[in-house]
């Protein structure tokens, strides 16, 4: 089970926070809203994820992964007619691991941070440079933002 809160970035102050960042592209063979499949290509391993539907709230949902060859993760890529291409930087901030993920292409533009959390009740500390929270906001799925880019929607107070 995934439980994972997201956040819009108001300033950009995370790389110097960040530990290590890579290099990400990913593809969505199916996007059912039932059943999401996830091929990713991260620097040079690749993975398949299968993520169920989220909860009333987007907070919670199913999450299966498997480490796949890079070779396989390019060539299942290769079957899908569009890719979100992104750099994830990787911070600690207290107890949790923040995700902050920028956008590259039809997303440029939207930067995002994940935290993923222990339980759905867990009082996360919010940082100064979080913006608006997205959890549930299904525009911001990196499956959605595949057939609707944020270079369609984006709007002034979105950042």
């Amino acid at each position: 089970m995934e439980i994972e809160r997201k956040f819009l970035i108001n300033n950009y102050n995370y790389k110097s926070l960040a530990y290590k960042s890579y290099h990400i592209l990913q593809s969505y063979p199916s996007t059912d809203e039932n059943c999401t499949v996830r091929i990713r290509l991260c620097d040079n391993k690749g993975f398949i994820t299968i993520k169920g539907r989220s909860d009333e709230k987007g907070l919670c949902r199913y999450e299966w992964n498997k480490e796949i060859s890079e070779c396989e993760a390019k060539e299942l890529i290769g079957l899908c007619s569009k890719v979100i291409d992104k750099t994830r930087y990787i911070i600690e901030y207290k107890d949790v691991v923040i995700e902050v993920d920028e956008f590259h292409g039809d997303n440029a533009g939207l930067v995002m941070a994940e935290v993923e959390l222990p339980t759905s009740d867990y009082s996360l500390v919010i940082p100064e440079w979080f913006g608006k929270e997205v959890t549930g906001d299904i525009r911001y799925y990196n499956s959605q933002l595949l057939l609707n880019p944020y270079k369609n929607w984006r709007l002034d107070n979105d950042l």
